[in-house]
């Protein structure tokens, strides 16, 4: 791929497929031919063919991989760094070609070569280059054209991005995983404003795209402003945040989420704004509903048992009483004295329940006979209530 940007040519070289087979090959135990061990590159003398003293050391010191080569691609001198790039010593190099170094590359790479730089000034190569080992390594080539004592040459610079490649892998790894995570994450500056926020988040409040989102402040997102500014005083203190909230979506409508905010640092860990994680708690908040009504209601009938078997009691005492007061002879005073308090004593127990009935504000049951874990029917239970003050 050729892209041209002001005076530089970008050239995107793929590895040759053979080095890549090569390094398979070591990896399975395959051993390649022997290589001579590399040999200690030579010291710069006085004067070279391509310059005297002062040239090689400005040339030794870059800090890049430095290969000097003919328009051809034979290469006809390296610095240090090159030789510890590629792991050839400089006699080594100087028997090589460009398209020996650059994995992928031909004739007609060398071709393009001389074209673009009739037009640019560089030409930038993304390509991976060969090490002695045949280990590929990624780099970055600028390419251009310089002049040595009347004769041009191609003079590249190779810088090794293996450590760019790495970080630029784990960066479109970590986006991968943000942008297909189940949760809404979002990023938001320390205003509340959004700049960025994931396919999940929007789908949270209700938009298609989550680029309708970005700019938005979480104010107009958020129902309960007293949360919200909790979370954003946390996180303005650098402290992490973690609550229950309430999204307003698109339509007006509302929905309980859990919320999740940690601060977002700059490379010189000053404090730039917000990562927020948000999970939808709905279907979990209708179900712990759900579980505590019919908690309720089941607390709510074996009360009502309990109480209807607490009731028998006394009602049973009094009906037995009237029935004996009518079998009694009018002369037996002391009897019908005894079967009518008993009957009174029973009514007031009677209406003592209904009264406490009537102030319930809390049902709940306990064992009728104190550790008796035993039996846990309903006869054996008593209701016991709350009664309001």
């Amino acid at each position: 791929m050729i892209t041209r940007a002001s005076q530089t040519m970008r050239i995107d070289i793929s590895p040759d497929l053979k080095e890549a087979l090569r390094k398979h090959d070591r990896e399975r135990g395959v051993m390649p031919s022997p290589e001579l061990p590399p040999t200690i590159p030579n010291q710069p003398t006085s004067h070279s063919a391509l310059g005297d003293a002062d040239f090689q050391e400005l040339f030794q010191s870059v800090y890049d991989g430095a290969i000097i080569a003919t328009l051809s691609g034979k290469i006809v001198d390296a610095n240090s760094r090159a030789v510890d790039f590629l792991k050839y010593s400089r006699a080594e190099l100087i028997t090589l070609s460009l398209t020996d170094v650059i994995s992928g590359s031909d004739a007609d790479t060398l071709t393009t070569l001389h074209t673009g730089i009739e037009k640019d000034r560089f030409i930038l190569i993304q390509a991976y280059c060969t090490r002695k080992d045949q280990v590929l390594f990624p780099s970055e080539i600028a390419v251009n054209r310089v002049k040595i004592r009347g004769k041009s040459y191609l003079s590249c610079f190779i810088r090794d991005i293996s450590w760019r490649r790495q970080a630029e892998e784990m960066l479109r790894t970590i986006n991968k995983a943000i942008q297909n995570a189940a949760t809404g994450i979002a990023i938001a500056d320390l205003e509340g404003q959004i700049d960025y926020i994931n396919q999940a988040g929007a789908q949270l409040f209700g938009e298609a795209k989550p680029e309708t989102l970005v700019g938005r402040n979480l104010d107009t997102l958020i129902t309960d402003q007293d949360s919200n500014m909790a979370m954003r005083d946390n996180v303005k203190n650098g402290e992490n945040w973690t609550g229950q909230i309430t999204l307003r979506k698109k339509d007006g409508s509302t929905l309980c989420a859990q919320l999740a905010a940690a601060p977002n640092r700059d490379t010189d860990e000053q404090l730039v704004g917000m990562v927020l994680s948000f999970l939808d708690i709905s279907d979990r908040i209708r179900a712990q509903e759900a579980e505590t009504k019919a908690e309720r209601q089941r607390v709510m009938v074996e009360s009502l048992g309990a109480a209807c078997h607490h009731l028998g009691q006394p009602a049973t005492v009094l009906l037995a009483s009237l029935e004996l007061l009518q079998r009694v002879r009018p002369a037996d005073k002391a009897m019908s004295e005894e079967l009518l308090t008993s009957s009174i004593d029973a009514a007031e127990s009677l209406r003592e329940m209904l009264h406490n009935l009537n102030d319930i504000t809390e049902y709940r049951t306990k064992a009728y006979i104190e550790n008796s874990s035993s039996d846990d029917t309903l006869q054996s239970r008593i209701l016991d209530v709350t009664r309001q003050n």
